[in-house]
């Protein structure tokens, strides 16, 4: 057999260079490029490796900067994303911090089921110089690692302890990776010493290797349960998630619906499912959902969940299901997702092709006429209160609502909104018009304040990978910007072009509001100067931050919108500008966090203090106890009796 004599960096980092994804007729790079931050950890391993493959003029595995551990992580997810999870990056970082530093990012790729490869370095399987520097040590277990701390947060965890062991566990890697029912975080713990460690690396290993993602079919059973439940439904209504958009089933979903009339909600991943202006798709559902949707999912008997972990978010904290005999036919890959709420109809398959054979299965069954003529005035007042909601106000200073609708109106509709925590997802649940299956990415499952950078560098990636020259318009808090905005820098080396709306309201406008409904009225979430003698920040002096300055002093084109009636316009035409730009633009708009968007009739459960001196707190507890009432456990309806 023929061998090449190579580290098991050289080795790991040439075999991930030979994995191709295939997807039907599709046929992708895996894993296009690696993100590094060196260190001692691995300059000399992972960092070596790159650096001969450059020597030698190789383009098989670029090698990508970043300012951040976790920001390489989020990038590699934004790009996943883009890509629907048939390619992602691999992130490498040292020992010790740069390893923890990913932590977040493992969290979110798994928690958001997309995919994200981690190459975290480790202390020395030697132990022969034993501790390192950076090395945590347990007395009760000498061999735990900080990198440990990745098993509860990856899909896949190993460790390369001995050059051997690097053939089992990178195949082993991949087929979690591309499984679109485990994907999520995958991490291959590398100690430094190991890395440079040699061995005779068979040349089969590094030879190109096709994955072929999985689309399994439908059970017959399962099928036939399943078009038994939707036939007997009077008012059936679908929950459509990212898996529908993972699977490339938006064609099917909508042939599926236009054929029976089932009305759709979707949650923050499945958002760009149905263009918003179709008969059938009512908006976002749940807690930042639509009235349409969650009037009409209050009273549906079937939901037909696709694609979906049912998050609390979507549910409205177990709320937003109010019907007594309603049941569940849960579509999904993957049969943790596909069980919840007790459902008697699980559908373990993929998305399309499921969709497909229901549309199949189906094709005399059509919703009645009342129930079509409901879905249209639930649709038609939605549509009017979103209008009046992105309508400019004149106000000096303006509310998010309009915020963005000046955004929307001044973007093409293949133009792609990134976001991830604050009041922005809620707002844009409820008011962006997704005109494109992937026009929304709002990362909404680990809503990780700091993703919207990063997410938004990695998904302009993807397009630009794939000659797609849409803009990607990342909206930002200024909460959110002060603990990830470094990645601007990335984004000036490497020239990729984003635009960034950040939204300055002084603090947490999201936690602040949520502070004020659990009678805690907004201590602690304004960014104010420390009252010398309460002791606290609920003073009236802001801070004298400029993040208009900070985000110019990084090399960006930068555009500042002053207060004043007008304030509206000129940000549409800031928008607009920054699309003629070849530069990425940040766009500095101050608003007033005390104008709210409007309410969908959704609830979230946070638990308000049961005890308390507070009137505020007190007057919260009694709202909170009544709104609770409403809770179902939602196990299987009358399926269950």
């Amino acid at each position: 057999m023929a061998t090449r004599r190579m580290t098991v960096s050289q080795a790991l980092v040439e075999f991930l260079a030979h994995q191709w994804t295939v997807d039907g007729d599709h046929r992708e790079r895996t894993i296009p490029g690696i993100f590094g931050i060196f260190g001692h950890g691995n300059v000399a391993g992972i960092g070596q490796a790159l650096a001969q493959l450059d020597a030698e003029g190789s383009r098989a595995m670029p090698y990508l900067q970043a300012r951040n551990e976790q920001a390489m992580v989020h990038q590699a997810v934004g790009f996943a994303r883009m890509r629907r999870r048939r390619a992602t990056y691999a992130s490498a970082a040292s020992v010790g911090p740069g390893a923890t530093n990913m932590l977040t990012g493992a969290a979110l790729a798994t928690t958001n089921r997309l995919p994200a490869l981690l190459l975290p370095s480790d202390t020395f399987a030697t132990r022969v110089a034993d501790p390192v520097l950076q090395q945590l040590e347990q007395p009760w277990d000498i061999g735990l690692t900080v990198n440990d701390a990745f098993r509860p947060l990856s899909r896949f965890f190993d460790r390369v302890q001995r050059p051997e062991q690097l053939y089992s566990i990178a195949l082993s890697a991949m087929r979690v990776l591309l499984d679109p029912a485990e994907t999520g975080a995958v991490t291959i713990a590398l100690p430094e010493d190991v890395q440079a460690e040699a061995l005779d690396v068979p040349e089969e290993f590094l030879a190109d290797r096709d994955w072929h993602v999985r689309r399994p079919l439908p059970e017959r059973g399962a099928l036939e349960r399943a078009v038994a439940a939707i036939r007997s439904a009077e008012r059936p209504f679908i929950v459509a998630g990212g898996g529908v958009l993972y699977s490339s089933a938006e064609d099917a979903l909508r042939a599926f619906v236009e054929q029976t009339g089932v009305p759709v909600g979707t949650t923050q991943a499945g958002g760009g499912v149905l263009d918003w202006d179709h008969p059938q798709y009512l908006g976002g559902v749940g807690a930042t959902g639509s009235t349409a949707s969650n009037r009409l999912a209050a009273e549906a008997d079937v939901v037909i969940g696709i694609g979906t972990r049912y998050s609390d978010f979507t549910t409205a904290s177990r709320t937003a299901f109010q019907n007594p005999r309603v049941r569940f036919v849960n579509i999904n890959v993957a049969a943790f997702d596909a069980y919840k709420h007790g459902t008697q109809s699980p559908v373990i398959a993929d998305a399309r092709e499921a969709l497909v054979a229901l549309t199949a299965e189906l094709d005399r069954f059509q919703v009645s006429t009342g129930y079509a003529e409901r879905i249209r005035q639930e649709k038609a007042e939605w549509d009017s209160t979103v209008d009046e909601a992105l309508a400019p106000s004149g106000r000096d200073l303006p509310g998010q609502a309009e915020i963005i609708g000046a955004v929307q109106a001044a973007t093409d509709p293949a133009d792609v909104v990134v976001q991830a925590a604050g009041s922005l997802p809620g707002d844009l649940h409820k008011l962006w018009r997704v005109r494109d299956p992937l026009g929304y990415h709002v990362e909404y499952a680990y809503s990780t304040m700091g993703y919207e950078i990063p997410g938004g560098l990695g998904a302009k990636r993807a397009f630009d990978a794939a000659g797609d020259d849409r803009d990607v318009i990342v909206m930002i808090g200024d909460g959110s910007y002060l603990m990830m905005h470094s990645e601007l820098v990335t984004a000036v080396a490497e020239g990729i072009k984003i635009i960034v709306v950040l939204i300055q309201n002084h603090g947490f406008a999201s936690i602040g509001h949520l502070s004020e409904t659990v009678g805690s009225d907004r201590f602690g979430t304004k960014y104010r100067a420390l009252d010398p003698e309460r002791r606290n920040f609920q003073g009236e002096q802001r801070l004298p931050i400029d993040l208009a300055m900070n985000a110019r002093s990084y090399g960006l084109d930068v555009v500042e919108i002053s207060p004043g009636a007008d304030a509206i316009a000129r940000l549409g035409e800031a928008v607009a500008e920054a699309k003629r730009s070849d530069r990425s633009t940040v766009i500095h708009v101050e608003s007033d966090p005390l104008l709210y968007g409007p309410d969908g009739e959704g609830w979230w459960d946070v638990p308000v203090a049961e005890e308390s001196t507070l009137e505020s707190t007190r007057r919260a507890r009694a709202e909170y106890e009544q709104q609770r009432t409403a809770q179902r456990p939602l196990l299987g309806g009358e399926e269950t009796r």
